[in-house]
């Protein structure tokens, strides 16, 4: 097996000592720049890599961050978004020289587990964290640990909300202040695909929704409320149904209601995949869509393009977001203060999937 390059070897090659090595590649004073140059010359020549474990020891960084999935595994491999946001984070962590640790676990108290895990061994220098939820451990864990962090959404906020609408701000944060977040603007989203259906003439509207005590689930529920309020239709008319983001539970929720008495005209859902499976169900049952049933996708996809009929869907650069969470977790990294950014407005694309409530829909 190869060996690896060491200092004693730079050092024998270079003809300094090896303190000379380490002052030079740790761009610390005590050598000449020429001979600086030399040592960092035969450094690449032998392919010499910083032991990265070595260095977290000694206090410098382990250059990598983590991110960590507690989903169901058998929803993750449907789904497009986490593709596109972890695309993102990597062209930014790539270009930073920062690796990316990975790990997909069962639930929350797992995830929480891993986070110490990492503490305790140095493995990273900070950590991504998706999913905020209604109930979340996982801040003030952050903030025992001082481990600098990301909340890649929006968490519910205990006080007045203090996120600004464009930017960045310094200011909501978990105890010891390292936990920045970048934020989607889910109400927005729901009032677009609200206006949409509503201008269509639909009175009756289901929301498939994604895992109940998510904290955008619920964000986007309340703005559905809200929304529906507004224009005069109350819980008997606009409602939402909970799933765990999969086709099958997507497909059994538009079974259930599209059987009842007075079935919803047009369905939201909350990903790409639940709203392909709603398609399949509504022909199954001899629905036309959009003849009798309009369905909106939340989140844009080539899967969403290529269904017959094409869907309607909110397009968002979810690589964007993940672009815009890796860069904040570098910056935080480099010394500056925890805050919030927003990420760019999602828009609704009208397609095919959506047409005027047929002409017997009650108003």
């Amino acid at each position: 097996m190869a060996r690896r390059p060491t200092i004693k070897d730079i050092a024998r090659q270079a003809g300094v000592s090896e303190s000379a090595v380490s002052f030079a590649l740790n761009d610390r004073p005590g050598v000449s720049q020429d001979t600086r140059a030399r040592i960092r010359r035969v450094a690449e020549e032998l392919g010499w890599q910083a032991n990265s474990a070595a260095r977290a020891l000694s206090g410098e960084r382990s250059g990598a961050v983590g991110l960590v999935l507690a989903r169901p595994a058998h929803t993750l491999g449907v789904e497009s978004f986490f593709l596109q946001l972890v695309s993102g984070i990597q062209e930014v962590l790539s270009a930073a020289r920062t690796a990316l640790l990975f790990q997909v676990v069962e639930d929350i108290d797992a995830e929480c587990a891993v986070y110490r895990r990492w503490w305790a061994e140095r493995r990273v220098d900070g950590v991504l964290v998706v999913d905020p939820r209604t109930t979340d451990p996982r801040p003030d864990l952050l903030g025992q640990l001082a481990l600098p962090a990301v909340m890649v959404g929006e968490a519910p906020s205990p006080g007045p909300s203090q996120a600004p609408s464009h930017g960045h701000a310094h200011g909501h944060s978990h105890p010891a202040g390292t936990l920045s977040s970048v934020r989607a603007d889910d109400a927005g989203a729901m009032a677009q695909v609200l206006d949409h259906l509503h201008g269509l003439g639909h009175r009756r509207i289901a929301h498939i929704a994604g895992l109940p005590g998510l904290a955008h689930t619920a964000r986007r529920i309340e703005s559905l409320r809200t929304e529906a309020a507004r224009r005069g239709l109350g819980p008997d008319r606009v409602r939402s149904v909970v799933t765990d983001y999969s086709d099958a539970e997507g497909a059994a929720a538009t079974r259930r209601v599209l059987a009842e008495p007075e079935p919803p005209t047009a369905l939201v859902y909350d990903n790409d995949v639940m709203a392909v499976a709603g398609i399949a169900v509504a022909a199954e049952l001899a629905i036309p869509v959009p003849g009798r049933l309009s369905v909106v996708a939340w989140d844009d996809s080539a899967l969403c393009r290529v269904t017959h009929p094409r869907l309607t869907a909110l397009v968002r650069d979810t690589a964007g977001f993940g672009r815009l969470a890796a860069e904040e977790l570098l910056a935080v990294l480099d010394g500056r203060p925890a805050g919030v950014r927003q990420s760019e407005q999602p828009r609704l694309e009208p397609r095919e999937s959506t047409a005027a409530a047929a002409a017997h829909t009650d108003s």
